[in-house]
């Protein structure tokens, strides 16, 4: 679970630069992008975060009034909100008169979080954050285009952000797709088949029926990640010790966030 976050659960591996979303085809972009892989493969422990949580539990977040600063802290944050939503003891916190008002004239948030647009997974609500705490941008199957990625890189470069979570889940319909059309050679409509393009690269082959997806769904959390460590702003920042990436996946039988190494 999120809570039991260790070193090992958040690779510091990042995409080889043909799986890049911008101008792949352009070898000053990959020339940009080998750089930055090199740039991270040093920062492992950014990645990593450096230490692992407590097996029990995780650290107990910032007290009120603060906010996550570091990777770590944002990632307990995110593993204590997750903790509380599971077991329905959610505080629903930062919605009060007091807050409303002092967002009016800014905003903070701790951690951006890069989900599917699935009404079953809202992250403040699998997180039990409020207003001002998460960066969410949401596409079907948390698939990378220009406008998520623009707004991934608002969130670190301008706004500061020190951790950027993709979060998969159970039961994704993007990912189902995909793997259906897939299997059976059909074009979906519309624009639905640039969803399933951009999926189809992840698809796990090793495996079959319900069990494939399954796998996909994870391996597409992944790879997304590690896309987004290949983009070289990103990159400079994890090298800094300024910003982490990690993966996971949220069940919906019991509402638990688990981190995907």
């Amino acid at each position: 679970m999120l809570s039991n976050i260790r070193t090992s659960n958040i690779s510091p591996e990042v995409a080889a630069p043909n799986t890049v979303v911008r101008g792949a085809g352009s070898p000053s972009r990959r020339t940009l992008l080998r750089t930055a892989v090199a740039g991270t493969a040093t920062a492992g422990t950014v990645l990593g975060l450096g230490s692992a949580f407590p097996a029990s539990a995780a650290p107990p977040a910032p007290a009120t009034g603060s906010r996550p600063k570091t990777p770590e802290q944002a990632l307990r944050e995110l593993a204590a909100g997750n903790r509380r939503w599971r077991t329905y003891r959610q505080e629903h916190p930062d919605e009060s008169p007091s807050t409303r008002l002092r967002l009016a004239k800014g905003q903070s948030p701790f951690a951006v979080v890069l989900g599917c647009v699935d009404s079953r997974v809202p992250p403040e609500l699998v997180f039990d954050q409020g207003l001002g705490d998460l960066l969410t941008v949401r596409s079907a199957g948390e698939v990378l285009d220009e406008a998520v990625l623009g707004s991934i890189a608002y969130g670190v470069l301008e706004l500061k952000i020190p951790l950027v979570l993709v979060l998969g889940h159970q039961s994704c319909g993007a990912v189902g797709a995909a793997v259906h059309a897939d299997e059976t050679g059909e074009r979906l409509p519309a624009h639905i088949q640039y969803l399933a393009d951009q999926i189809g690269p992840a698809i796990d082959r090793t495996q079959h029926g319900d069990a494939r997806v399954r796998a996909t769904i994870d391996a597409h959390a992944r790879r997304t990640r590690d896309r987004l460590a290949a983009e070289p702003d990103l990159a400079r920042a994890v090298s800094a010790g300024r910003l982490a990436l990690a993966a996971a996946r949220y069940d919906l039988h019991d509402q638990r966030v688990s981190t995907l190494n």
